[in-house]
């Protein structure tokens, strides 16, 4: 017997999990000159860094010989004032990823459950898995959460409820009122985890406000990142907001200092940049017409998406998305959900969006 096969069952069946590709790999395998490659596969925002944030970074540097601080107080003390929660209601993560594994250590475990929809994020199965829980996925709704079936679904074993809203790789999107809704028959012993890593994308018309429904439903969790909208993915930063009792079982599972003092600062200073938010909003309205008046002309069918990407319907994709690296072009096949036709195209600046449609034409024929 090999040493491999004293881990549990469950630990390996496990399949990592499979980022976008990065640029330096696709330039190695092609031959290609990386400055040439446009990458739109990881949801990244194109414009970078805020100004603000920038210099934040740089000053956190002078004491980057010490350890951060691992109660993250600067970054709390931000979100509290930016959203009027208190300290105690606050969990900060390397990326909402380690948030979301920190909610499968506190409240899964064998003999448990997790619900979630069919073609929601991959981490939320990765997570049950490893926690030895067991995974229920319900059948979806146009590519989105049916929030009924999901409600049919909990059963006494089940303990968490993850919703992506936006969702991705779908950009399906729920609105407050089915939400809250929702949550108000979702019993209180079930901890409900919404997952708003794209948030800051919603329409004006589509945005609500779940922070204030805290107050309310304690068993509500909301997951949040700085890696899409703020432009901090490089930093690995993220933060869940929820009833004090349910933070503390997080940080008693929660890794010491697993935000770095760089991410910490920059973060802090990129919650308050308003302009750079709105730019990227505009950015991401005007490249969404872009690419989705391209699908159009080519007859291609896609998701709506309230996200800062849109999945497109192209067939072989196989096929398709090898021609697109041969042409320097990044974007993300997502047969591993379930949708072997489809690709998730991040939105790029606008010449990063004329270049894969130009590549795409090539692709299809």
């Amino acid at each position: 017997m090999r040493v491999c096969d004293l881990a549990p069952a469950h630990i390996r069946s496990l399949f990592p999990y499979q980022p976008g590709k990065p640029i330096a790999e696709l330039a190695r395998e092609m031959g290609l000159d990386e400055a040439n490659i446009v990458k739109l596969a990881s949801n990244e925002n194109p414009l970078g860094v805020g100004d603000k944030t920038r210099l934040a970074m740089l000053r956190a540097l002078d004491d980057i010989a010490r350890y951060p601080d691992g109660n993250g107080f600067e970054l709390k003390e931000a979100l509290v004032r930016r959203y009027g929660v208190s300290m105690d209601q606050i969990v900060l993560g390397n990326g909402s990823n380690d948030v979301l594994e920190l909610v499968a250590g506190a409240y899964l475990a064998p003999g448990t459950e997790a619900v979630f929809s069919q073609y929601a994020f991959a981490v939320y199965p990765l997570a049950t898995i490893a926690a030895g829980a067991k995974c229920v996925q319900v059948p979806a709704k146009d590519y989105g959460h049916d929030l009924d079936a999901m409600l049919a679904a909990i059963t006494e074993q089940t303990r968490v409820v993850f919703i992506a809203n936006p969702n991705n790789p779908t950009g399906t999107f729920i609105s407050g009122p089915a939400l809250e809704a929702f949550l108000a028959q979702v019993p209180e012993q079930v901890l409900v985890v919404l997952d708003e890593a794209y948030t800051e994308y919603l329409e004006p018309a589509q945005r609500y406000d779940a922070i204030a429904w805290l107050s309310r439903f304690p068993n509500l969790f909301i997951c949040r990142t700085f890696s899409k909208a703020y432009g901090l993915a490089g930093l690995r930063v993220g933060y869940g907001l929820g009833n004090p009792a349910v933070i503390d079982l997080m940080n008693r599972v929660r890794q010491p200092f697993n935000v770095s003092s760089v991410a910490l600062s920059a973060a802090a200073a990129a919650l308050f940049d308003e302009d750079f938010l709105a730019r990227t909003f505009e950015m991401n309205c005007a490249g969404m017409a872009q690419l989705t008046e391209g699908f159009a002309r080519h007859g291609l069918e896609w998701i709506p998406s309230a996200g800062n990407f849109v999945t497109v319907k192209v067939g072989d994709v196989a096929a398709v998305n090898q021609s697109l690296l041969r042409q320097g072009v990044i974007v993300r096949p997502i047969a591993p959900y379930g949708l072997n036709e489809w690709l998730r195209v991040s939105i790029g600046l606008e010449s990063e969006n004329a270049r894969f449609l130009e590549a795409l034409a090539k692709a299809i024929g």
